[in-house]
C-alpha cells in the first residue's frame, strides 16, 4: 500500500530495528496492561506479540514488556492519541501516538509538521478522509492461492471486501469483525505477514518531485519518534519516483 508509512527505509537498520522494538513494547505493554498477560484472552494482546516475532523481537523483550504491565511497581501509563495535519503537496496525514506525556509527543510532531514542509491542524481536520478498517495482508510470494477463492473464504468469515496488490492480498473487514475474521481464516490455514487495524484513505493523491522527497523525508522523521506507533496518509508515489529519490 503505497499511502503506508514506509519501514527501515534507512542505511541504519539496526537503529530502525531497535525503533521498532520500542514501538511495539509498547503496545505490547499496553495491550497487556489493559486485557490482561494471556494472548489466548487477549487478542489485542495475540497481534501485538505476532507484530513483534514477525520483526524477530527477542522473546526476553516481549516478556519483560508483559510483565511490566502486569506489575505492581510500575505506574506509567499511555494514552493513544490521533494528531491530523496536512504535509507537502496537501496530502492528509493521521499520526497515530502511544504516549505518557502528552505535551512532549505534541510538541515534537508539530516540529516535524513544520519543519518538513506541512502543518498540524485540529481534530477532525482530516479524519473524515479516512476509513477505519481491519487489514489481514498475505505475502503473494510465499503463498500462491486462487484469487476467487480466497475472496469467498474471507466473505464467508466475514469480511468486506479482498483487494489484489502487486505482492500481496489484501483482506479488509469492519474494525469490529476483524477479531473474528482473522481467527476463522487461521483456522483455515492462511498465514498473515500483518494484520491491523488502521486508517485506510478513501481517495489518494498523486505526489511526485520536490513534494514527494519532503515528503518521504516527513515519513521517516515522524518514525524516528519513539511516541509515534504508525502514520496513515493518502499520498500515492510511483514506484518510478520512489527509486529515483531512493
Amino acid at each position: 500500500m503505497k499511502f503506508k508509512l514506509f519501514k527501515d527505509r534507512k542505511g541504519k537498520a539496526d537503529q530502525a530495528k531497535n525503533n521498532q522494538f520500542v514501538k511495539l513494547g509498547r503496545e505490547i505493554f499496553v495491550a497487556a496492561r489493559k486485557g490482561g498477560p494471556n494472548p489466548d484472552s487477549n487478542f489485542a494482546l495475540k497481534v501485538a506479540i505476532e507484530s513483534a516475532r514477525r520483526i524477530h523481537m527477542p522473546k526476553d523483550n516481549i516478556e519483560r514488556a508483559i510483565k511490566k504491565a502486569t506489575g505492581d511497581g510500575d505506574n506509567v501509563e499511555y494514552e493513544e492519541i490521533l494528531y491530523e495535519g496536512y504535509g507537502p503537496g496537501g496530502v492528509a496525514i493521521m499520526v497515530k501516538c502511544l504516549t505518557d506525556n502528552r505535551n512532549r509527543t505534541a510538541a515534537d510532531v508539530r516540529a516535524v509538521f513544520n519543519k518538513r514542509g506541512g502543518n498540524m491542524g485540529e481534530s477532525g481536520c482530516v479524519s473524515y478522509m479516512f476509513d477505519e478498517k481491519g487489514i489481514l495482508t498475505i505475502d503473494r510470494e510465499e503463498h500462491s492461492l486462487d484469487e476467487d477463492e480466497l475472496m469467498m473464504q474471507a466473505l464467508e468469515a466475514g469480511a468486506e471486501d479482498v483487494r489484489t496488490e502487486e505482492q500481496s492480498y489484501e483482506i479488509i473487514t469492519h474494525p469490529h469483525e476483524f477479531e473474528k475474521v482473522k481467527t476463522e481464516l487461521e483456522k483455515q490455514g492462511l498465514e498473515f505477514v500483518e494484520a491491523s487495524v488502521s486508517w485506510t484513505p478513501q481517495n489518494t493523491i498523486r505526489v511526485e518531485g520536490e513534494n514527494a522527497e519532503k515528503l518521504i523525508k516527513m515519513m521517516d522523521s515522524f518514525d524516528d519518534l519513539d511516541d509515534v506507533q504508525d502514520v496513515y496518509s493518502n499520498y500515492d508515489i510511483e514506484e518510478e519516483e520512489m527509486a529515483r529519490i531512493g
